[in-house]
């Protein structure tokens, strides 16, 4: 993965909050959809974020590459672990450690946000970055969310859109928030993929 991402060619255009954001110290919730993992991984590595990986067989290979990637792992997901998951990631967020989290994995549908997402951004007050990338070429894997690997050479372009903080107040909050976000990431990515190019 090393070798291969040497020869991706990284275009990184952030939203001024987030960027001002970063620079005062704040810590965030990462959110970005599952397929983009991999370059998402390489940009990021050596920041020490904890990143919720899931006790499947293919979590387990994941949580082995981006530990050597510099990132500390929680593991459980919405199927197997969840509330120890979420409970390791609240304590990484208690330590100052900023998350990350695929709000569709670890087995989708994908692209549609579950409500783990929210209920992190609620319990650490942590604002979340939504997180898009678009490659050109590209790999798409037959996987339920068609996993992306840049081929070589690639150019690889990153966004980090401006810190939400959800509102969760009234009895379908939860919901209510859940779709916003899965809008905002929705809308983003997608206009990120069109000026790339990228086709799948």
């Amino acid at each position: 993965i090393r070798l291969l991402a040497a020869t991706w060619r990284f275009e990184v255009v952030d939203a001024p909050e987030y960027t001002a954001a970063r620079a005062a110290g704040e810590h965030f919730i990462f959110a970005f959809w599952h397929a983009g993992l991999l370059p998402l991984a390489v940009h990021h590595r050596g920041e020490g974020i904890a990143v919720l990986v899931s006790r499947h067989r293919d979590g387990e290979l994941m949580a082995r590459v981006i530990e050597q990637l510099g990132y500390v792992t929680a593991r459980g997901s919405s199927t197997r672990g969840g509330e120890a998951g979420v409970r390791e990631m609240l304590a990484w967020a208690a330590r100052g450690r900023s998350l990350g989290i695929t709000p569709d994995g670890p087995r989708g549908p994908a692209e549609k946000v579950k409500d783990g997402l929210v209920y992190l951004a609620a319990r650490t007050e942590f604002r979340i970055v939504p997180l898009v990338v678009a490659v050109r070429p590209v790999w798409a894997l037959r996987s339920w969310d068609r996993f992306r690997v840049p081929k070589p050479f690639a150019r690889v372009r990153i966004s980090h859109g401006a810190p939400l903080r959800l509102d969760v107040s009234g009895s379908d909050g939860l919901e209510r928030a859940r779709a916003v976000f899965e809008e905002v990431l929705t809308v983003l990515a997608r206009d990120h993929r069109e000026q790339v190019g990228e086709q799948l």
